[in-house]
């Protein structure tokens, strides 16, 4: 239906068990998948700060990025967090996988929290250098009040690390 450099519009005319039909239309299904890491040393998160055109601001979240050809999720994890927060990990975990508006997008996010990191920076393909900053793990849920901390995955992903950090007994309620 519509094509751009990045995306691709297709209609999906589907016929339901009773009969109802139904055009849709979808961005064109991929097979590659995205992480997202939540970095935690010393006792804080590791976030970063960077512009988001779709809101024309800049947003607070997690590192992020697709998984390229060949490459693990812990593999993309950890350069990820190499070319975005200037940290390499020795501990990543998988906390699960998300989808985003599964109406229209088939897109799925990895989301696996790092630890144990050490400092080393790759370039990455941002415009600018990213603002990182960091958020106190005993303060994890003020971020939600955070006016630039919108973004569902990110609110999806701090649940998810909190949860896991509970559980480990590195937080409680």
């Amino acid at each position: 239906m519509a094509r751009s450099r990045l995306f691709t519009i297709e209609a999906v005319d589907l016929a339901f068990s009773n009969g109802a039909r139904r055009v849709y239309e979808r961005m064109r299904p991929s097979e590659r998948e995205a992480v997202m890491i939540v970095p935690v040393i010393d006792d804080h998160l590791i976030l970063i700060q960077e512009y988001a055109v779709g809101l024309e601001s800049y947003e607070l979240g997690f590192p992020k990025g697709l998984i390229d050809p060949g490459e693990s999720v812990d593999q993309a994890a950890d350069r990820e967090l190499k070319e975005e927060a200037g940290f390499g990990a020795g501990t990543l975990t998988s906390l699960g996988k998300l989808t985003m508006a599964p109406s229209y997008f088939s897109s799925k996010m990895n989301i696996v929290l790092a630890e144990n990191l050490y400092e080393e920076k790759l370039e990455g393909d941002e415009p600018e250098p990213l603002i990182v900053r960091r958020w106190p793990l005993n303060n994890m849920l003020a971020l939600l009040q955070e006016p630039d901390f919108r973004e569902a995955r990110n609110v999806s992903a701090l649940f998810m690390a909190r949860e896991w950090l509970v559980q480990q007994g590195r937080i409680t309620y």
